[in-house]
């Protein structure tokens, strides 16, 4: 242990190890509040997965929602990281107004088939 106190954190870590670590860092501190910015961005697949159940601990989701201490925001371009955190709602923001709320996946969904224009349209009504 006593090589890891005089290097860098994280140095030589890939980008997958890196997020990991960063993740694990959060867990230890514990914090009532939790953004994050393209946690999938820059990793593998498999990097992905381990991502995700980090984040499930780290956001409490097998604690019922009234016995949970912690919440999160978690910002994503791609959509990746859905298929391994457990998000219960989604948000559409489109020049600095949110227009679109509802289940993620099926905003996601929505995006896919018929682009951003249509999350445009919410804004519309």
């Amino acid at each position: 242990m006593a090589e890891f106190l005089d290097r860098e954190i994280n140095y030589g870590f890939s980008g997958g190890e890196i997020k990991r670590s960063e993740l694990m860092q959060l867990l230890a501190q514990k914090p009532e509040l939790t953004l994050l910015d393209e946690p999938e961005s820059g990793v593998d697949l498999v990097s992905i997965a381990l991502i995700g159940e980090l984040i499930n601990k780290l956001l409490e989701k097998d604690c019922p929602i009234r016995l949970r201490k912690c919440m999160g925001l978690i910002i994503t371009h791609t959509g990746h990281i859905l298929n391994y955190v457990n998000a219960r709602t989604g948000y559409i923001m489109l020049d600095g107004r949110i227009v679109c709320q509802g289940d993620p996946h099926e905003i996601l969904a929505t995006i896919k088939e018929k682009g951003y224009e249509e999350c445009a349209k919410c804004m519309k009504r």
